[in-house]
């Protein structure tokens, strides 16, 4: 920022500079030329017979009246001596008629010329006689004459944009390594705990004991059978999610029945959760496997983040065209200011250095990727302190 203020104030200070040059030779050419009229017309010049009125025009007083042929001559003599290569325009002041007459553009670049409008032009009281000058491209000639200035600063100014860039990948990268650290720590935490119920499950069943004890030995079974299967659901999400990252995502469409499929999902939370029907079921398509992982998601975030004794609403209406499917709780919510964030990848809600619920961060992500695989649309209505309802609108 320093070194952008700091150009643009070089490249300001340059135009005034041009400018006041620009103005101190524009005064010195049209003295010189008042002076040659002067003598043509035998009449005494005046002590300063040139008035600035704006940044680009200016009067002369010659105290009688003036060839336009002459005029034309000296201006163009003067402003090449003195190194005023630009277009002008000039009109000479007719005290008959209090107008301005003969309006023509000129140029010091070459010998053409044109007819130009002067009915706009100030006038003055001053000056019986006198023409006036007018530099229509003056901010054009001073741009040109400071090219390498704005040239040399477009240049910083791309090489501080650059610099920028990088340093936001830099801070950008970082960041993801940090998120990617955690998820690395929470993914194994995660999985050591169904790898340490599997090992002393088969510890157990290894045990010479155990095969006179049928009930025992296939309890000791199913607890293994759970734990793979959950073991399973974790690195089937994560591999889902590296697939819908890349846009490799397949799905297994079929006709199902939601109802039938969400029943399957909520009859291990037992009392926990709650199932809502309304209007006619009809059967949609969908993927039996990434649906039911997308409701456990819900499901399972909800009562991780209800307070107290958590209950969970999952409701289901039929209309015409479409259903939709929510899940509601009434935990601790969320803030208006990570409402979207939430359906980012590894994005957790922390409070403090602390997360008070374990897990991945990557669940909404999920839901979010298989709703879009699906072309559904995903919804979230959460007011902090009351709870949340994430609601999935699903077209028949």
């Amino acid at each position: 920022m320093g070194v952008v203020i700091t150009q643009i104030f070089w490249v300001k200070q340059a135009l005034e500079l041009r400018r006041r040059e620009f103005n101190q030779n524009a005064h010195v050419a049209l003295q010189d030329v008042a002076g040659r009229l002067a003598i043509v017309s035998g009449v005494m010049q005046t002590t300063n017979p040139v008035e600035q009125l704006s940044p680009g025009y200016f009067l002369v007083n010659t105290n009688s009246t003036t060839q336009p042929e002459l005029l034309e001559l000296y201006m163009k003599e003067s402003f090449q001596k003195h190194k005023l290569i630009t277009d002008f325009e000039v009109g000479i002041y007719d005290c008959t008629t209090n107008r301005i007459r003969y309006g023509m553009s000129l140029s010091t670049k070459n010998n053409e010329k044109s007819p130009t409008p002067t009915s706009s032009w100030i006038k003055t009281d001053k000056y019986p006689y006198y023409f006036g000058v007018r530099f229509p491209e003056q901010a054009t000639f001073f741009a040109g004459s400071i090219n390498n200035a704005i040239g040399s600063s477009a240049l910083v100014l791309v090489a501080v944009c650059f610099f920028a860039y990088a340093l936001f990948i830099i801070l950008r990268q970082k960041q993801l390594s940090e998120v990617q650290k955690d998820f690395v720590n929470n993914m194994t935490h995660e999985l050591q705990t169904p790898i340490s119920t599997i090992r002393i499950a088969a510890d157990v069943l290894n045990s010479d004991k155990i095969a006179t004890q049928p009930e025992r030995h296939k309890r000791y079974v199913q607890i293994v059978q759970e734990e793979i299967k959950r073991m399973q659901g974790q690195v089937e999400m994560v591999l889902s999610m590296a697939k819908a990252e890349q846009n490799a995502l397949s799905l297994a469409m079929e006709r199902i029945s939601l109802i039938t499929v969400i029943n399957s999902v909520l009859e291990p939370y037992g009392d926990q959760v709650t199932l809502v029907t309304e209007g006619v079921e009809q059967e949609v398509d969908a993927d039996p496997f990434h649906f039911r992982c997308m409701i456990n998601n819900l499901v399972d975030n909800a009562l991780k983040y209800s307070t107290g004794e958590p209950h969970v609403e999952v409701n289901v209406v039929f209309e015409k065209k479409r259903c939709s499917v929510s899940v509601a709780d009434k935990g601790i919510g969320i803030a208006p200011e990570y409402q979207k964030k939430i359906f980012n990848k590894f994005f957790r809600i922390t409070y403090g250095d602390v997360h008070n619920v374990k897990g991945f961060g990557i669940g909404l992500s999920y839901v979010k990727q298989i709703v879009r695989a699906h072309r559904w649309k995903l919804t979230l209505e959460s007011v902090l302190g009351k709870g949340s309802t994430f609601r999935i609108a699903i077209p028949l």
